[in-house]
């Protein structure tokens, strides 16, 4: 591994290790490198997706998405659990009514063999609404917020407040993280207050999740168990997330 490589593996670990840093920190990290190269080096990392410049400084790829790593690389982890989980989430579907679709890996695979029916769909995910875009029936809408292009996602207050406007049937969740101490979180908080609305405006609902997920805890909290209607996931869920699901009234599918 050259000195180049070395050192810009050295500074993406600092970022990481610290989630948000300033130049300044790592000038002092790096002290024999002129400000010139590390600059360079950066400019480089950022577009390798590896940090993600921000002014005087970086950020962790990380502390930006909320999660824990690309949805290209999400998309190939556990594929065949969300593929039937995605196959699962089919049979709870209803014609003619408004749902949610929020953004993720297995909510892609969930959009991906979602029937050409008529729905009113409002995602937040860019993925899932490619794989809608092949229909002819349903009506698909991506509301207006930000981008976040290494989950391709939008959030923000534009997409919280057209949501805020719509009555949806069922709103199908994506997670990050389920632990027993706090419910289910996700590493953004913009994320979060996203799920939150759909939630609000919802009647049902519906969470989609592996059980690779269960006793992991991220930064910020989406909401408790007893706030959800039904599970669908794999067939791998602990005994114990199995009784506490019963005991909050929660449905396993």
């Amino acid at each position: 591994m050259d000195s180049m490589e070395s050192r810009r593996n050295a500074i993406v670990e600092l970022i990481n290790k610290n989630g948000t840093v300033n130049f300044t920190q790592i000038k002092k990290a790096f002290p024999d490198v002129s400000e010139m190269t590390l600059r360079t080096d950066l400019k480089a990392l950022d577009a390798a997706k590896r940090i993600v410049r921000i002014h005087g400084g970086a950020k962790s790829v990380q502390v930006v998405i909320g999660t824990d790593d690309f949805i290209n690389k999400r998309s190939v982890r556990n594929i065949q659990a969300k593929q039937r989980i995605a196959k699962k989430a089919l049979t709870l579907l209803q014609p003619n009514t408004n749902i949610f679709l929020d953004s993720g890996s297995t909510t892609t695979e969930f959009a991906r063999i979602f029937p050409d029916q008529s729905n009113l769909i409002y995602t937040s995910g860019l993925t899932c609404a490619t794989e809608l875009a092949n229909l002819e029936k349903p009506s698909v809408t991506l509301p207006g917020g930000n981008l976040n292009r290494y989950s391709l996602s939008v959030y923000g207050y534009s997409a919280i407040h057209e949501l805020e406007r719509v009555n949806f049937a069922q709103t199908y969740l994506g997670i990050t993280s389920f632990s027993y101490d706090t419910g289910f979180t996700c590493g953004s908080n913009d994320e979060a207050l996203l799920k939150q609305t759909a939630m609000r405006q919802s009647r049902q609902t519906i969470v989609l999740m592996d059980s690779s997920k269960i006793g992991a805890v991220s930064s910020f909290n989406i909401c408790n168990l007893k706030d959800v209607d039904i599970i669908v996931s794999d067939d791998l869920l602990p005994e114990e997330f199995v009784l506490e699901c019963r005991r909050n009234n929660v449905t396993i599918l």
